[in-house]
């Protein structure tokens, strides 16, 4: 049990600090992780542990690292997994705000940041084209994804909205597709 409390704690370490830009951007990594190398869980219910994961209030990589730690030792793997993925930015945040005042105004700091923000494009969409390919899977599941996709680039509704309007329509598919069955 304490040699996969390691690989939990080291396994999410280095996704915590070889991520920059956030949860979304963590997802190739963590789906790489978890799914080919550690084999934690099946790339079948990856999908729907980043869906819970943005479904909870919290980070992304925090609410995965912790279900995800959870599953494979129980509590103890959660406390482990979610001190993994968050030690490395509380290191690099305290060190920025110690050094900060020194380099904010470097050239190639804000070189370095904008090389940054141009991969992590990169990996949300990574990541979205590979659970999209898992996730719509059939007629209903790709308009509700056309009419999503439509929805978020010509308004302004919010997206939670719209995750809470596509649980109720995948909720209300699963009545309809029961019907009178046990």
């Amino acid at each position: 049990m304490s040699n996969q409390i390691l690989k939990l704690f080291f396994s999410f370490f280095k996704i915590g600090i070889f991520t920059f830009g956030g949860g979304f951007a963590m997802i190739p990594l963590i789906e790489k992780e978890i799914v080919d190398r550690r084999k934690w869980i099946h790339r079948e219910d990856i999908i729907d542990l980043f869906a819970i994961s943005q479904s909870i209030p919290g980070a992304v990589a925090i609410n995965t690292a912790t279900l995800v730690g959870y599953k494979v030792v129980g509590r103890i793997g959660a406390i482990i997994a979610t001190l993994g993925v968050a030690l490395p930015s509380i290191v690099i945040i305290s060190l920025i705000a110690i050094f900060f005042g020194e380099i904010a105004d470097m050239k190639i700091v804000a070189w370095i940041f904008t090389g940054i923000n141009a991969a992590v494009i990169l990996l949300i969409f990574h990541a979205s084209l590979r659970m999209g390919k898992v996730a719509v899977k059939d007629l209903i599941t790709t308009i509700i994804f056309i009419v999503t996709v439509g929805v978020v680039v010509f308004t302004d509704i919010s997206p939670i909205i719209l995750i809470i309007l596509g649980g109720l329509i995948g909720g209300g598919l699963y009545f309809v597709e029961k019907g009178d069955k046990p």
